[in-house]
């Protein structure tokens, strides 16, 4: 049976749901767009987060390793200390030999 626009009956129910699965595409669309923007924040505050531990760990790491050092190096000057009051003529004649080494080497 045709209508007064021509068309079937078949064929009106047949755009009628077309529009219909347009209408729904369009909201499929949309919540995958919302989803899409959760999950790239969500990554972003991860990799934020991840950064910012990473970044407190080397930290933490380093100043162990600045006064790991700084310890090292005070053990040497006691030691140092130490045996120049012990010997003091050999410590005089080794700084009298290093800087007699240095001023060759400034020389060339």
């Amino acid at each position: 049976m045709a209508t007064a626009t021509g068309k079937t009956a078949g064929e009106t129910q047949t755009n009628a749901d077309l529009e219909a699965d347009i209408r729904q595409l369009k909201a499929d669309i949309e919540k995958l767009t919302k989803q899409l923007a959760k999950t790239g924040e969500h990554g972003y505050g991860t990799a934020r987060r991840a950064a910012a531990e990473g970044v407190e760990q080397l930290r933490a790491q380093g100043e162990a390793a600045f006064d790991s050092l700084r310890g090292n190096a005070k053990d040497i000057e006691a030691q140092i200390t130490a045996n120049v009051r012990e010997k003091p003529v050999t410590s005089l004649a080794i700084a009298a030999g290093v800087g007699f080494l240095f001023a060759l080497l400034a020389r060339r």
